[in-house]
């Protein structure tokens, strides 16, 4: 074990000093897919545990509704219908809620019963097919069944803009058909996740960096569209498709393209992002869409011959986060994957097969750390007094469960470097409780905010069986 997994063991009862500074930018979502090592393996949670000490806060899995419903339910829309198999995912959630990890469920693959007997990439015949099994979804990890934690963040359909995942990408005489295929199943798939849990978040699109834009018709080649062509056909789509973020794997077009390198648009990798984000308000009607990164890696040589070396990945993916680190507009970062693995396509994990670390796990440990969200920064007006604010505490939920009482000390600093108890400018010990979404709200001891100030906030909770968790904020007076 390396020094570092010491010290995050040691910051279970010692609170640090963030690094970031006061940016809207400052925190997003950071973490990883890797359905083998986290999902499906012998050893899935030693690799929880080794996630949750590089200061992963967020794991995104797919939800294969062939695998769960291979045959049709009786009663669709019910998460305990007997012909569903949820026993991995509900596995999965629990280890991820339980240490502190936020989830994102991507919901794909239509089972043959729903198709008229296609393939998995093939919609369903009846879109409310697709709806009650997102609602089932949804309901199931709404926070109100025992045992299963709740889940807040939802997409559908991985890639819809390739064929590979979604066809037919174009009709018979070349024309696009594919996003007016996806409106229909995101719409159903929308209603669904809402109705079981109107407090989740839902993503669209799930976007691919790249495509060709037209019918090649050629047997065994997949059709594909570019996100910017995919995602303003869509926007066409009336009435006006309903979403809290664009989903979109921002890949380099080729292996060993640094993530900053120049694309030809309608691609949409890393750099092209700014333009993107205009079109899509545009295109869309809306202001500041927020931006989701569900997929993003490098491959690594020697299992992947055509790759980077290790030491060019940690370099790569410091440029990548911290690029969009600085884009206000993106508040989650999902690396693909974990640890390499043979029965996954890539191999871009920070791990190698054997576990070993490659170069980018100090690098994935430093920036998660950087742009920690469980240590948020708010936005208060000069003048305010005792703001509230939320602060996650996954883990009680997950340990103790929801509605269970949670006794905070919260001390405020005069600034975000001095952590003397001479800069302590109020302290105050409440009582909250563990939220449905598994967040407390706590007071802030802060008096008369004052204009151009950015405060340092500090919590210590304890729950009613002795589990302590620590946590920050930084408030920013503008």
């Amino acid at each position: 074990m390396r020094l570092r997994y010491l010290l995050f063991a040691c910051s279970l009862f010692a609170i640090a000093i963030p690094v970031a500074t006061a940016t809207a930018s400052a925190r997003m979502l950071f973490g990883f897919q890797d359905d083998p090592s986290l999902r499906w393996r012998a050893d899935r949670t030693t690799m929880f545990d080794r996630a949750k000490a590089e200061g992963t806060t967020i794991v995104r899995t797919t939800v294969y509704w062939s695998k769960i419903a291979p045959t049709k339910p009786g009663n669709a829309a019910n998460p305990f219908d007997p012909a569903y198999k949820f026993d991995d995912l509900d596995e999965f959630v629990r280890n991820s809620v339980k240490r502190g990890i936020e989830v994102m469920l991507t919901i794909w693959s239509t089972p043959v019963w729903a198709n008229g007997g296609k393939t998995q990439n093939f919609a369903p015949t009846k879109m409310a097919d697709l709806q009650n099994f997102a609602r089932a979804v949804a309901t199931r990890y709404n926070g109100h069944n025992p045992g299963l934690p709740f889940v807040h963040y939802f997409t559908v359909w991985n890639e819809s803009n390739l064929g590979g995942f979604l066809s037919p990408q174009f009709d018979a005489k070349g024309k696009p058909v594919a996003p007016f295929l996806y409106a229909k199943m995101y719409r159903a798939a929308y209603a669904g996740i809402k109705a079981g849990n109107p407090l989740a978040l839902v993503g669209i699109g799930e976007t691919s960096a790249r495509g060709r834009d037209r019918a090649l018709n050629r047997p065994g080649l997949a059709e594909t569209e570019s996100p910017g062509k995919f995602a303003e056909l869509l926007s066409t789509v009336k009435p006006a498709l309903r979403f809290d973020a664009w989903s979109q794997h921002p890949y380099p077009i080729t292996l060993r393209q640094p993530p900053l390198g120049k694309v030809k648009w309608p691609s949409v990798t890393l750099v092209a992002l700014p333009r993107f984000e205009k079109a899509l308000d545009t295109w869309f009607h809306r202001k500041n869409t927020p931006i989701w990164i569900t997929e993003y890696g490098y491959q690594t040589t020697p299992d992947q011959p055509g790759g980077v070396s290790p030491s060019t990945q940690a370099q790569y993916m410091q440029q990548a986060v911290t690029y969009a680190q600085k884009d206000p507009r993106v508040t989650m970062f999902i690396w693909f994957i974990l640890r390499d693995d043979p029965t996954s396509t890539w191999q871009s994990g920070i791990l190698y097969r054997s576990s070993g670390e490659k170069p980018s796990a100090n690098q994935f440990s430093s920036l998660a750390q950087l742009v920690d969200a469980r240590s948020p920064i708010f936005t208060v007006k000069p003048g305010t007094s005792n703001p509230t604010v939320k602060i996650p505490v996954l883990e009680f939920a997950g340990l103790v469960g929801i509605g269970d009482p949670v006794n905070a000390t919260t001390r405020v600093y005069g600034s975000t470097t001095d952590l003397t108890p001479s800069n302590i400018v109020g302290v105050t010990q409440t009582q909250s409780s563990v939220g449905i979404d598994g967040f407390v709200s706590l007071p802030v001891p802060l008096t008369n905010a004052k204009v151009g100030k950015t405060y340092f906030v500090t919590f210590t909770l304890q729950d009613p069986h002795g589990n302590f968790l620590p946590r920050t904020a930084t408030i920013v007076v503008q």
